[in-house]
């Protein structure tokens, strides 16, 4: 999981939002009459759909496993929780079908005090309650965080075939970016071509991570034939930050 900042809404996909939020708190504003206006809202969804794909890394990646395409879009706090939020843009995120359908589906665990449990990309920096270990390819949550554990276990982050898949991209990208370096050296303009294939490339959190590396360890992780090019690397292309906090 990545930081994806979240893009304003045009004005028309924002009035058209508020027009149909406004249908269902007419309508009793309850989970049943906001599950019938999603159902049958396609211009709406035609809006919030366009308005996330910019968001989206690479082919639409899924914004919670960063492999599969985003295929659904997915209400963060679910309608069954929050009816009103429906149509709410700051609560719609890209998600695969496994990562909607059969991992997170209406989990949303909070604290005692209400608030959510869970890492919300577009808000907060997922690396202040996530750490992914690169030759593992696990996430383990960060000492202290109360979101961490709970991210993990809702999201599946930690499924057999997303750590396999890490495993193999942390491979792929330290080849890659030492490519990158040479490419760019010769001043070949494939070396652009390169980057962003990178870029738009499944797991792009193993780069991610990989480009937040303290210097001073990065050449144990990631090998000396390849911290060189990943501190040219970081410099090319600095991780992306959410320029929101938290509610």
């Amino acid at each position: 999981m990545i930081p994806l900042p979240r893009t304003p809404l045009p004005t028309a996909s924002e009035q058209l939002l508020a027009g149909w939020t406004k249908r269902v708190s007419a309508s009793g504003g309850n989970s049943q009459t906001a599950r019938e206006h999603w159902k049958k809202a396609a211009a709406p969804k035609q809006h919030i759909h366009r308005a996330l794909e910019p968001m989206a890394r690479g082919n639409l990646r899924c914004m919670y496993c960063d492999d599969s395409r985003g295929t659904d879009i997915d209400h963060f706090q679910p309608i069954d929780k929050a009816p009103l939020r429906t149509f709410d843009w700051a609560n719609h995120l890209f998600a695969c079908s496994y990562c909607n359908s059969n991992a997170k589906r209406a989990s949303y665990p909070v604290a005692s005090d209400g608030t959510c449990l869970l890492v919300d990309p577009t808000v907060e920096d997922p690396a202040d309650h996530l750490v992914l270990f690169l030759r593992s390819g696990e996430y383990r949550p960060v000492a202290g965080s109360a979101k961490g554990q709970p991210t993990i276990e809702v999201f599946g982050l930690n499924r057999g075939e997303l750590v396999k898949g890490r495993q193999d991209a942390f491979d792929r990208a330290c080849s890659n970016i030492r490519d990158w370096l040479l490419l760019r050296q010769d001043g070949d303009p494939q070396a652009d071509r390169v980057a962003q294939a990178l870029l738009d490339s499944p797991f792009i959190d193993v780069v991610h991570a990989m480009s937040r590396l303290n210097p001073a360890v990065a050449p144990t992780v990631v090998g000396p034939r390849t911290a060189p090019a990943l501190t040219a690397w970081r410099t090319a292309h600095p991780p992306r930050f959410p320029t929101a906090s938290n509610p």
